[in-house]
């Protein structure tokens, strides 16, 4: 990935990764997973065909769209997270008024560059500002000389579900300082269903996932000269039915040694390493995570299974209002 050439060049990267792997239960951080290579299988599960999360949150956004779009007040800065290659955001473009611009936001470069060169060509009235950097980590937002009525900060593909939810309360805090008083957040959240429907999901019977998980490592080799065996991995995804969450881990076939910044660590056979937690909510479970963050549930809507939502939350302060349920 572009936006790590080198540890030096991103010390904190790397001072995440040793914490990880210094802990008894090894782990890397998932944001990781996402070089170019990375994308590109992410990419590929959305249309495998057990990976249910794509294709119902998109299906939503076209049933709903004018509900949602309604949402949003003319001249709003539009902020996406995460914003992929932009399936779904053309959906709300194609819907919503006058904005006073978009900003997409994504680690990965050359997939932003991309996206951003077809947007400015699709949409040659909308002002497009990317910004490649991890959204993890605090950041300034563009200057607009337009006027921002609002910022409607977009963060779909349950991605929030990677964070433990202390951690999510507390990106939520942040984007709540994000959006200011007057603004608001529509995000996707996967909803806790059958296991086995979960367990199908992240174990795909033509394997994008597992290469996706053990790309990870082969990211790591490249940027770091991990010198991790990744053929000796093998890729495992389950669902924590107490904690509700799908956990991702690679298990090692044999023991091996790699080695981070002069330093050598001994992974086991049968160690693993974590890579990823994606959490399920209820609905009011995730209501209660975002009202500890300063929004209110303005809007919501589902898929006729109960598979997928996708939320609209105002800032509080404004008035709370009843949220209506499609």
């Amino acid at each position: 990935m572009a936006g790590y050439k080198n540890p030096k060049e991103h010390p904190q990267v790397l001072k995440e990764v040793l914490q990880g792997m210094k802990k008894s239960q090894k782990e890397v951080p998932c944001y990781l997973f996402y070089d170019q290579k990375g994308s590109q299988l992410f990419e590929q599960i959305c249309a495998q065909e057990e990976y249910y999360l794509t294709r119902t949150e998109i299906s939503i956004m076209r049933d709903h769209i004018n509900a949602i779009a309604a949402c949003f007040s003319p001249d709003s800065l539009l902020i996406e997270f995460g914003s992929g290659s932009g399936i779904k955001t053309r959906i709300l473009l194609d819907h919503l008024g006058v904005l006073a611009g978009y900003i997409p936001v994504d680690i990965s470069e050359t997939q932003l560059e991309q996206s951003t060169r077809e947007l400015k060509k699709e949409y040659p009235d909308l002002k497009v500002n990317s910004l490649c950097l991890d959204y993890l980590q605090p950041f300034a937002l563009p200057e607009f000389k337009q006027t921002i009525r609002s910022r409607i900060v977009y963060f779909p593909g349950s991605t929030i579900g990677n964070f433990h939810p202390e951690q999510a309360t507390a990106f939520l805090k942040r984007i709540r300082g994000l959006c200011g008083s007057e603004g608001g957040l529509l995000i996707g959240i996967d909803l806790k269903k059958e296991s086995k429907i979960l367990h199908q999901a992240y174990n795909d019977q033509a394997g994008v996932t597992a290469a996706f998980n053990k790309n990870l490592l082969v990211h790591l080799n490249s940027r770091f000269g991990a010198g991790f065996k990744v053929d000796q991995f093998e890729h495992q995804a389950f669902y924590n039915q107490e904690l509700g969450r799908i956990e991702m881990h690679l298990m090692a076939k044999e023991q091996q040694q790699v080695k981070l910044n002069g330093e050598v660590f001994t992974i086991e056979k049968n160690e693993r390493i974590w890579t990823e937690s994606s959490y399920k909510y209820e609905v009011d479970e995730f209501t209660h995570l975002a009202e500890q963050a300063g929004f209110y549930l303005k809007n919501l809507w589902s898929d006729s299974k109960q598979y997928f939502a996708v939320l609209f939350f105002q800032a509080a302060g404004r008035g709370k209002g009843t949220a209506d349920q499609s």
